[in-house]
Order: C-alpha cells, then structure tokens, then sequence
C-alpha cells in the first residue's frame, strides 16, 4: 500500500514538475466531405484552447506525412501542444482523401484549401467548446491560415513565405537556372494575368505543367506581406534557422508587415521541426527520420503565446 502511495506520488511530482497533462481522448472527426481529421483533447482543462494545425505544400496528411516522406511534423506539434493543456485539430488536405480513391480533381484551386480551413474554423466555433480557437499554419498553409483566419483569436505561422509565389519562383530561378530567369518572369505574367501559357522553354516544364498552372495562378494572387498586415490579432511568426526551403528572411518580411507581432527565430531548427546539428546531408535526411523529436522550444513558444504566459 505504501509503495502504491508513493508511485502515485511520483507520477503527480513528475506532471507537476514537467507542467505537463495527459492526451485524454484522440477523436476522428469528419468536418466535410472534403475534411477529415484528429482532434486531441487534453485532461485538462475542462474547456482548452484550441489549436487547428494547417499542412504545408503538397499532398500532406493530417501527420505531416507524404508518400515519399515520413516524419510525422504535425502529429508531433500536436501532442506537444495537446500535452501542455491545449486542444489540438490537424487534418488531411482534400488531395490526400482525392489521391487514396483515385480520383483526383486536376481542377482544384489555392482557394479550396483556404475554404476548407474555413470550414474546420467554423465547425468547432459552433461547438462552443472551447476558450479561444487559434490557426498553426507550416510551410503553404501560412498564407491559407492567414487567409482563413477572420474568426479565429490569434494566428501562428510556421515557416510561412513572405512574398507571393511568383516572387518565390524567380527567386528561386535566379540562384539556381539564373539563363531562364526572363522567361520564367514572362510566364508568370501570363499566370498572375489569369492566363494559361505555352510559352516558356521545355527546361521549365515542371514548373509550368498545364495542368498545375489554374492553381498557381490562384495561388500567386496573394500577397502574404499584405494579407498578414490585414489581420486584426494576435500573430506569432516563426522560423528555424536551418531551413532549407524558407529562409529567416521570409519571417523577418512577414514580421515588419506586423510589426506587434512576435518574431522567434529557432537556432538549428529545420523546416520540419527538428534541430539539426549537422550539415544540409543530415537536415535533408530528417525529412524520413519519424524518430527525431520536434523542437521544444518551438512548442514551448506555441503554448506560451495561446496560453499568454
């Protein structure tokens, strides 16, 4: 009896030091046709804050997962979060539920990915359970977070781009194809126009496949530096150090758009959330490294601004 008394006591000095609850309930909800995910509830408190975890670029599960990359970023972000008192949504983008049934629709547009945030927004605000409903958006879903975020008490970005795609793009041509860089600006005339172009050079290919070109066109309409400045919240920016796909300067644009906005930049921090203590061989390797931790100094800068501490 007294060794029963004393583990019990263990374990409540070990939460108590930690500052730590348990995960109570993991549910899978179905918030539309399009969107399905888990909702994590913490022991305590009785009515948490929320947090809805927004996926970046590509066909992203609800854990942050693609087919060829397994690491598990969100679900990770959302057990820590939901371990430190604060609910937590994350959810499958609709091309994932589109891919797993084979049926992709090749006429989806940027906008369908901020309409389903929406959705997921105004699903849970109908619940009335929770204290104040925030949006996580990583990588891509910043500007879809930002866009969706009307009635939601705080925004939080994560490795969000601070310019509009097709500034992006040439960027990225410059450092890397810097002979195709007018051709590149000239199709990105067409696609900001609303138009669909042929003309660019075949080496260009995969970045102006026809079929993607509705969506980028989409896509590039938005300005994050303008959309964030629009906001009427609290906005956290946050970028890792040792980002490979977006750099610091990204969060420092977004940051002097707002400038009462918080700004954490995380030493060594990856864009998937992990520290890296090595070279760029060892941070493209985490991208299928399930077992690294995420940053806890990311998550600890997450809670303290939901939880205002």
């Amino acid at each position: 009896m007294i060794r029963k008394i004393f583990v019990l006591l263990a374990i409540a000095w070990g939460q108590y030091i930690s500052g730590q609850t348990e995960i109570k309930q993991a549910q899978e909800i179905a918030v539309s046709s399009h969107v399905n995910g888990t909702l994590l509830l913490p022991g305590e408190p009785e009515k948490p804050n929320l947090a809805i975890i927004i996926g970046s670029s590509g066909p992203t599960d609800r854990d942050g997962n693609q087919n060829f990359m397994q690491n598990n970023v969100l679900k990770k972000l959302a057990e820590g979060l939901t371990r430190n008192g604060i609910a937590t949504f994350r959810y499958d983008k609709r091309i994932v539920k589109q891919i797993r049934r084979g049926n992709v629709d090749k006429s989806i547009l940027f906008d369908d990915f901020v309409h389903d945030a929406r959705t997921v927004v105004e699903y849970f605000k109908a619940t009335d359970s929770y204290k104040a409903i925030f949006l996580i958006g990583h990588g891509q879903g910043s500007l879809v977070g930002m866009l969706a975020s009307e009635e939601v008490n705080g925004f939080i970005s994560i490795s969000g781009a601070g310019k509009s795609l097709d500034q992006v793009i040439i960027e990225q041509i410059e450092k890397t194809a810097p002979m195709f860089t007018e051709d590149t600006k000239k199709a990105l005339t067409y696609l900001k126009a609303g138009e669909i172009t042929f003309d660019y050079p075949e080496a260009l290919e995969s970045i102006f496949d026809v079929d993607l070109q509705p969506f980028m066109s989409n896509w590039m309409q938005y300005d994050p530096a303008e959309v964030v400045r629009s906001l009427q919240m609290p906005v956290l920016i946050i970028n890792g150090t040792k980002d490979l796909q977006v750099s610091t300067d990204e969060a420092l644009l977004l940051h002097r758009a707002v400038p009462d906005s918080q700004l954490k930049l995380i030493d060594k921090m990856n864009h998937i959330m992990v520290t890296i203590e090595g070279d760029d061989l060892e941070n493209s390797k985490s991208y299928n490294e399930p077992y690294r931790k995420i940053s806890t100094e990311l998550v600890n800068h997450i809670k303290s601004f939901i939880l205002k501490e």
